[in-house]
């Protein structure tokens, strides 16, 4: 169970309506949804990523997270049994690995790692696990490659990537003009030279 009380979600149910991360943020959301990513249901779980992820937007949203360790738990969560909580682990991480520190963090918690594991998903694992639907596949792999650019920016990232730019070509030619975008994207940013 979360702590926090009636302020933290008076500040929770704020930031829902209005956007207001900062309140959000100075009542430690961040660390509340942080304790929720473990939670035993995976829709708390993913709903606790999902709100990492938007109160990530702002840069004190991206510091926090990485003071608060919400980090390894969001990686942990890339191989969570529910799609839906490994896509919105990967959104929480894109969000998070835009500044130099989110990429230093997750690069070194493994990130890269379970992001490539998650990326290399076949369709046959969805329909074993009997939980997945088409349009979910797509969003896990979209905010996969999305949190793949951003670790690609670092250059510890761009060298453990290099191996799946085979893979996005794939996942380009097969994908929607969304996934041709932002697998284009990957690959562009995973071949830069300096």
């Amino acid at each position: 169970k979360a702590s926090g009380g009636p302020m933290i979600n008076e500040a929770v149910v704020s930031t829902q309506s209005t956007g207001d991360t900062e309140q959000a943020l100075t009542a430690g959301a961040m660390e509340v949804f942080t304790s929720l990513l473990t939670h035993g249901t995976w829709e708390i779980r993913g709903k606790a990523a999902r709100d990492i992820m938007d109160i990530s937007f702002p840069l004190a949203g991206k510091r926090r997270a990485v003071k608060c360790g919400c980090i390894p738990v969001l990686v942990k969560l890339l191989a969570d049994p529910n799609f839906n909580v490994r896509s919105q682990a990967a959104g929480a991480l894109m969000s998070i690995a835009i500044t130099t520190e989110g990429k230093k963090a997750s690069i070194g918690e493994g990130a890269v790692e379970a992001l490539i594991t998650l990326l290399r998903m076949d369709e046959g694992s969805e329909v074993k696990l009997n939980v997945i639907k088409v349009n979910t596949l797509a969003s896990v792999r979209l905010l996969t490659v999305k949190a793949i650019t951003m670790l690609a920016e670092h250059p510890e990232g761009r060298e453990k990537l290099s191996e799946i730019v085979p893979l996005l070509e794939q996942i380009k030619a097969s994908g929607g003009p969304m996934m041709n975008k932002v697998a284009t994207t990957a690959i562009n940013v995973i071949t830069w030279k300096p």
